[in-house]
C-alpha cells in the first residue's frame, strides 16, 4: 500500500500560524482524500485533542502562545504512540530537545509538502515496524 493509502486510514493534525501552510498542506491532504485538521494555535490543538484522537501531528515551533514544542510535550504524553513532526525557521539549537520529549522528525523552513510526505512516509513505515 502506498503512504496516501495508509494515510487515508489515519487523521493528522497541523498546527501552524502560517495560514499558507495551513492552507497548502490542507489542499495536498484534501486532493488525496486524507484527513488533515489545519488549526492556527497550540491551544485549538490540545482543544482538537479533546475532542478527536490523531494519529499524526505536525507543529511549527514558533506560535502565539505555547510554542509547537511544548505542545508536542504535552501530546505525548497523552498519546504516546502517535508520529510528532516539528517544523521551524529557527537554528539547529531545538532539535536535540525535541528529540528528548517525543518528537519524530524536525523539518527546517521553508519545506514543501512533498517534504512533509517524504518525513511521514518514512516514520509511518518505522511506526508499523514497532507494532510488528
Amino acid at each position: 500500500m502506498d503512504l496516501w493509502g495508509k494515510l487515508e486510514n489515519m487523521r493528522t493534525l497541523l498546527i501552524d500560524d502560517d495560514e499558507i501552510i495551513r492552507d497548502s498542506l490542507g489542499l495536498t491532504f484534501r486532493n488525496k482524500g486524507c484527513y488533515l485538521l489545519a488549526v492556527e494555535t497550540a491551544e485549538e490543538g490540545l482543544d482538537a485533542l479533546k475532542k478527536e484522537r490523531f494519529d499524526i501531528i505536525i507543529a511549527d515551533y514558533s506560535l502565539p502562545g505555547m510554542d509547537g514544542l511544548e505542545f508536542l510535550k504535552l501530546a505525548s504524553r497523552s498519546y504516546p504512540n502517535t508520529v510528532n513532526i516539528l517544523i521551524t525557521g529557527y537554528g539547529n539549537e531545538i532539535p536535540s530537545e525535541a528529540f528528548r520529549v517525543g518528537v519524530h522528525d524536525f523539518i527546517q523552513k521553508p519545506f514543501s509538502p512533498k517534504t512533509i510526505i517524504e518525513s511521514l512516509a518514512l516514520l509511518i513505515e518505522k511506526h508499523e515496524d514497532k507494532r510488528q
